[in-house]
């Protein structure tokens, strides 16, 4: 984790007149690369001169999957979220998830895949994590569209992998084309020393201002109350917290939301914001006496009340809330988000950079957005490429960050330098590095293993 006294300093230089190479627009006009410009992982020198007689190259995709020991007081998960399928007595019953899996004396088996874009450069792209469905579909379906082509041409080879994808527009194989667009962006930065949020048009800011997700947490009020107190200490303006009751619930399980939502605002006081999650697993009419009877507590914003397909059931809700609502963390593309614009179905707008298409669809996402006046909060599974993102993005258009506390030490788990928010915020300064700036840390690999199903894999 990174030392809290050099978490606002830059690590990446100002470029210094040491060589010239030739611009990507005109090979006439030279511009100084700088001593940033080498390979980060080799060392070597880039040849990125673009008048040269060829463009560079994919030559491989690597997918590692990495094994490792984190320790974490027991339990991990103290609660899981409200499910769709609680309808059904025999998931009701169902406890917390089993990964990661517990070693027992406070030791979890960890467990996580990065995907390397290899060139004839010797630069590499790094994304991830990801798991083993989207590395199935990179590995088999997503790989002879990249390998052999130039991997700066990024919005041609996220247009050939839709253009592919007629049945895989959305779900795991549009979260696989995800997981290759950032990637892509992550070699771009670094074959041009500068980080991603700068190619995107940022800085549009110094800090980022964060508010801590509770997933996974215990929401006894003794605890809520505890940990809540704890956050707003730790500087965030603003926490989530997940429901863990539904209308099959009853009058017990509506009380019992209330009781989290009414503890919350008596820990946090009124200058805090909280937020309030339902995972898909709400129906209309248990929504909007919900969200009438949140009001009380001053909720910013009621999460996913109800399947992110059933987009009028969303409009109803939105319409009869008096708290505004959210969500589009389990929707893709722009075209999946132009009708919630344009229908207004949603009043904060929560793309997840991984799932959604990538950082090329959530640009455009945002830019959609914006026109309609619509907040974008993305969903905080990848805090690297979020924060680039959002530090590209007017801080109208992008507000604020999301930290899933407990799922980015499994998330970054095996990063050499997390992102945690420090008093609140996140430094720009911390991203301020070519490429997104993901750095794996070769002390915590214990064994690993390059998945293939194009030949067996080799054992860990």
């Amino acid at each position: 984790m990174r030392d809290e006294t050099d978490a606002g300093t830059s690590s990446c230089r100002p470029i210094a007149a040491s060589r010239v190479v030739y611009s990507v627009v005109d090979d006439r006009r030279p511009f100084d690369a700088g001593p940033e410009a080498k390979n980060l992982d080799s060392g070597t020198s880039w040849n990125r001169n673009p008048g040269r007689s060829k463009s560079m190259k994919i030559t491989d995709l690597r997918l590692r999957e990495l094994q490792g020991t984190m320790e974490h007081a027991d339990p991990f998960w103290e609660e899981r979220l409200v499910r769709p399928q609680d309808i059904y007595p025999q998931y009701k019953k169902q406890g917390t998830p089993g990964n990661p899996r517990s070693l027992g004396g406070g030791r979890y088996e960890m467990r996580s895949t990065f995907l390397e874009i290899h060139t004839d450069e010797g630069v590499i792209g790094l994304s991830g994590p990801l798991d083993t469905h989207q590395a199935f579909i990179i590995d088999t379906k997503l790989r002879p569209i990249l390998v052999g082509a130039d991997p700066i041409a990024i919005e041609t080879l996220w247009d050939q992998m839709y253009l592919s994808s007629i049945h895989g527009r959305k779900g795991e194989n549009m979260m696989a084309i995800s997981v290759v667009d950032c990637g892509l962006w992550d070699l771009k930065g670094k074959w041009l020393g500068q980080p991603v949020y700068r190619l995107l048009g940022g800085p549009s800011r110094d800090v980022i201002p964060a508010y801590a997700s509770a997933l996974g947490y215990s929401i006894e009020p003794e605890d809520v109350a505890r940990r809540a107190s704890e956050m707003v200490a730790q500087g965030y303006r603003g926490t989530k917290w997940f429901f863990r009751d539904g209308p099959a619930d009853g009058p017990d399980g509506m009380k019992r939301n209330l009781k989290l939502a009414e503890t919350l605002r008596a820990s946090v006081g009124e200058d805090v914001d909280i937020m309030l999650d339902a995972w898909n697993s709400w129906d209309v009419p248990y929504s909007i006496n919900m969200a009438r009877r949140l009001a009380e507590y001053n909720v910013r914003w009621l999460e996913e009340p109800v399947l992110a397909d059933k987009l009028e059931s969303y409009k109803e809700i939105q319409r009869n809330s008096p708290i505004l609502i959210s969500g589009g963390e389990h929707e893709y593309t722009r075209w999946g988000f132009r009708y919630i614009v344009e229908h207004k179905a949603m009043d904060v707008l929560q793309p997840d950079i991984y799932w959604c298409g990538g950082i090329s669809e959530a640009v455009k996402i945002c830019n959609l957005a914006s026109a309609f006046d619509l907040p974008v909060v993305p969903h905080g599974h990848s805090s690297y490429a979020t924060a680039h993102l959002i530090a590209s993005q007017s801080p109208s258009t992008c507000p604020v960050q999301e930290f899933l506390v407990k799922w980015n030490a499994v998330h970054q788990f095996f990063l050499k330098d997390p992102i945690v928010p420090r008093d609140g915020v996140i430094q720009v300064s911390w991203i301020d590095k070519p490429g997104l700036g993901l750095e794996l840390d070769e002390t915590k690999i214990e064994t690993e293993r390059d998945l293939s199903w194009r030949d067996p894999p080799q054992s860990l």
